[in-house]
């Protein structure tokens, strides 16, 4: 599993080579908001230049409605990137048309099938918020989705998103908890959004950990700072791994049982469940 996806400008070719370097799981060059209207075509000739030969480098293009994102699209994909950031989506036929654009380039290029993902940002845009069910069957290639508050506060006219605690106000909290059931139905990772306040490491830490505690497998990243944090805040304590073995070597020593004892407590299935995916946590690292 991805911890920790690092946003890094696709027109700078400094910050791009430093990311390299920061340890984050993945990287995002990004193509959309990062980058102004007039410096996107230097951009995609460095984004393409950068993705040769690296591996887990994803692209931020523009969204499909715009006029960018098909010339994002036929700078990098010959490039093979690890993956399409798809920003401001509006439902699972927007992830089915990047995914044909996909198949076209990977069999035009001889590159391997289904080998470029698709992860969504899903309630960029108000609209989108009603439609997260259809992304469950819209493409293969979606190994992941995520969300964006920043966006959505502008759309609906609200001056702020957190109270002043820095808690999610009650419609960016919805939609973040929509995200995440909106992809254990479609069965792939959820990836938490930013932590803007890139200064603030206390807060990042206890956001992360929370992120992880509601089930979110990653974040997203806006500085190379924040990296460790929240790869920290995504891994697996060694207690936890140790727990996890013992209930999975408790169901393997007890197939046919729907619930088992451990320690004086009752064990059943969505514990086995978790505890696999503690452990797939801990061995993806």
């Amino acid at each position: 599993m991805t911890r920790s996806f690092l946003f890094v400008p696709g027109d700078s070719e400094r910050k791009l080579e430093k990311a390299l370097g920061v340890g984050a799981d993945a990287l995002i060059v990004d193509l959309e908001d990062s980058v102004a209207a007039d410096a996107r075509p230097d951009a995609r000739k460095l984004a393409a230049e950068f993705l040769s030969g690296k591996d887990n480098v994803w692209v931020r293009i523009n969204p499909l409605d715009s006029e960018d994102a098909f010339p994002d699209l036929e700078a990098v994909l010959p490039a093979a990137p690890a993956g399409i950031v798809l920003p401001k989506a509006r439902d699972g036929d927007d992830v089915a048309n990047l995914s044909e654009s996909i198949d076209a380039a990977e069999m035009e290029f001889g590159l391997p099938r289904d080998s470029i993902r698709i992860m969504p940002l899903v309630t960029e845009r108000p609209e989108s918020l009603f439609a997260l069910g259809s992304y469950r069957a819209s493409s293969p290639r979606m190994s992941g989705m995520s969300w964006g508050a920043e966006d959505l506060s502008a759309a609906v006219g609200a001056t702020r998103n957190r109270d002043e605690d820095g808690n999610w106000l009650p419609t960016y909290e919805m939609a973040r908890s929509l995200c995440l059931l909106a992809a254990a139905a479609a069965e792939v990772a959820a990836i938490d959004t930013v932590y803007t306040d890139f200064r603030d490491s206390t807060g990042l830490a206890r956001y992360a950990a929370n992120a992880r505690r509601d089930g979110f497998s990653g974040m997203l990243a806006i500085h190379p700072a924040q990296v460790d944090i929240i790869n920290d805040a995504f891994q697996p304590s060694q207690d936890e791994i140790r727990q996890a073995e013992r209930i999975v070597e408790l169901f393997a020593a007890n197939p046919g049982a729907g619930a088992v004892g451990l320690d004086g407590k009752m064990i059943d299935r969505p514990h086995h469940v978790q505890a696999l995916r503690i452990l797939e946590m801990a061995k993806s690292q």
